[in-house]
């Protein structure tokens, strides 16, 4: 059976409250955060005109390839800073 947009929500609120470390007080929070996640998924999957929505590009990774077909990844960029004179 599946299960109802209401309940996607209160399970995905629940979710994020327990990645949080069980927050005091953040309860409408993660019900916003899990209908805004809701509604993405559901527009998502068919466009506004009732015609299947085109699949999305796949994200590649950075780095280079190696001949046996294994991604090394690139190295982690930072931010450097100016020192004062």
């Amino acid at each position: 059976m599946a299960e109802t947009r209401e309940e996607w929500i209160k399970k995905r609120a629940y979710a994020l409250w327990e990645e949080e470390g069980y927050p005091t007080g953040r309860d409408s929070i993660h019900w916003e955060q899990a209908r805004q996640e809701r509604e993405a998924l559901d527009g998502s999957t068919a466009a506004s005109d009732g015609k299947a929505a085109k699949p999305r590009a796949k994200r590649t990774v950075t780095g280079t390839k190696t001949t046996n077909g294994v991604v090394t990844p690139a190295p982690k960029r930072t931010a450097s800073r100016k020192t004062a004179s």
